[in-house]
């Protein structure tokens, strides 16, 4: 992360430069009327030193500026943007260790091309501010981009479960003991459970929390309603946060507040795989995985079996598997996605999604549009919808192999679904896996031609099947892009005469 004193040196650094080009002086004669080497004065320039008070005062006697307009953190107008971003908290707290990069090289990029990447950066925060895109949005997308840069796979988090469970003797047979969580949070953590202070509070309701932890009381507030598997899950993610060290960290769950920090974000992530990890123990799923996979047909009640051998939600179960499935099946091209629908008129959310090895479709949809209702995802959250209720809540698997219109790329997806009532929400979550030589070997059901093979979209307006039974609004992209082309062949047939 960019401490304080990085930024500004670099800062002064940009600044010196731009000043000594605008004065037609070379590093060689400004560091010869100061008393400097030139290999001094290039480590300023570039931010990696920063002079004593009587070099900056020498400084700005040659530059013939005062000495508090060179040291303060203002840069010219027009890089105004850099310097916007280096003070950024986003960039200030952002790990740049966990990329690979060091801050320096930042700083070389910078200064070694300050107008282009000015120029650049004005443009990302054009856009940015065009589209909306907030601290969180970033925060995001880096935890994103850090899970697929490791196949969403963490061996130190793995082992540190493992570790743990080891240490306290736990008893890992699925499913994990509830007040095995219990017992070491209140005894050896020193925690309070409380299931009754959130039942019926207005703010729950609204943001639909399920947890509330008072750092001050250590206090761990839970809605009485929460299933086992998912009281297990926020109990695991509470020894995580105290077993792993980690300060920084959200208070409520799901958290509805903008994160102060990445690290906040981080953290959470990290609390939540170990969490994972415990209640679903590495090796065990893996050789449920592989039965799974055996299977010479599709068979959706295996995959629903899961569910209750370990006691947890189809969005956990499904998270844990797209971190093993890299690591133990080489099946390192895949999504994951999570669709939400709040009720059912509702229009569905794309509101969780990961990619490995490429950007697989779908995509997210920021346009507004319809996505494509021919994805088994959103599939099985319409069947579900038209059954006749039952009071109670229903959890639905499919499977479908899913080819993009007009590409090769061809998935094995398989869902898993949980639906209320018409009025509450639902939500389906998806993992989409690349066809190729890697499945073929690994998944032996997918050739059951019993298995659907469905062409399918981005979303409906740029979608042209005209045979789509299931279009939920017309395709106004396709229709424009057509008007378009017929516009353009009209002109080029002018200018041609």
């Amino acid at each position: 992360m960019l401490n304080h004193g990085q930024v500004v040196r670099l800062i002064f650094g940009l600044k010196l430069r731009e000043l000594r080009q605008e004065r037609g002086l070379s590093p060689a004669e400004l560091a010869r009327a100061c008393d400097l080497s030139v290999s001094y004065l290039n480590e300023i320039e570039k931010g990696k030193k920063y002079p004593k008070a009587d070099k900056i005062l020498s400084l700005s006697k040659v530059l013939e500026v005062r000495y508090d307009q060179l040291t303060s953190t203002a840069l010219p107008r027009r890089l105004e943007p850099i310097a916007d971003l280096l003070q950024s908290q986003a960039l200030q707290e952002f790990p740049l260790e966990l990329y690979g990069l060091e801050p320096m090289q930042l700083f070389e990029l910078i200064a070694n091309a300050p107008a282009k990447m000015n120029a650049f950066i004005s443009t990302l925060f054009e856009i940015a501010r065009d589209y909306e895109l907030r601290q969180e949005h970033f925060f995001v997308a880096a935890l994103r981009s850090y899970r697929e840069m490791h196949d969403n796979y963490f061996e130190d988090l793995e082992l540190e479960a493992q570790a743990f469970v080891a240490s306290h003797q736990l008893a890992a047979a699925p499913p994990f003991d509830l007040t095995q969580l219990e017992t070491l949070l209140t005894q050896h953590y020193g925690y309070t459970i409380d299931r009754t202070t959130l039942a019926g509070n207005p703010v729950v309701v609204v943001g639909r929390l399920r947890s509330v932890f008072r750092p001050a009381t250590k206090t761990l507030l839970m809605i009485p309603t929460l299933s086992r598997g998912q009281q297990a899950f926020v109990l695991g993610r509470e020894l995580g946060f105290n077993y792993l060290k980690l300060k920084e960290r959200h208070y409520a769950s799901p958290n509805p507040l903008e994160p102060r920090s990445f690290e906040e974000v981080l953290n959470n992530f990290r609390a939540s795989y170990f969490a994972s990890a415990l209640l679903m123990e590495e090796d065990s799923l893996v050789r449920d995985l592989q039965q799974l996979f055996a299977a010479p047909i599709w068979q959706p009640a295996t995959l629903l079996a899961l569910l209750t051998r370990y006691d947890v939600s189809p969005e956990m179960l499904m998270q844990r598997i797209a971190t093993l499935l890299p690591k133990h099946f080489g099946l390192s091209s895949l999504f994951f996605l999570r669709f939400d629908q709040d009720q059912a008129d509702a229009p569905y959310r794309l509101t969780k999604k990961l990619h490995l090895s490429r950007q697989h479709n779908p995509h997210g949809n920021e346009l507004q549009e319809h996505l494509c209702r021919r994805w088994v995802s959103l599939q099985l959250l319409a069947e579900g919808r038209a059954l006749p209720p039952t009071g109670t809540t229903r959890r639905l698997a499919a499977a479908q192999r899913s080819q993009y219109l007009g590409t090769d790329d061809e998935y094995l997806c398989f869902s898993l679904a949980r639906l209320g009532s018409a009025t509450e929400p639902a939500m389906s979550v998806t993992i989409g896996l690349r066809c190729d030589d890697s499945l073929r070997r690994q998944v032996a059901f997918l050739l059951d031609p019993a298995l659907p093979f469905i062409i399918v979209n981005e979303t409906c307006e740029r979608c042209p099947l005209a045979d789509c039974t299931v279009r939920a609004a017309p395709p106004t992209q396709v229709q424009q892009a057509a008007r378009r082309a017929t516009f353009e062949a009209a002109v080029a047939e002018l200018v041609q005469g």
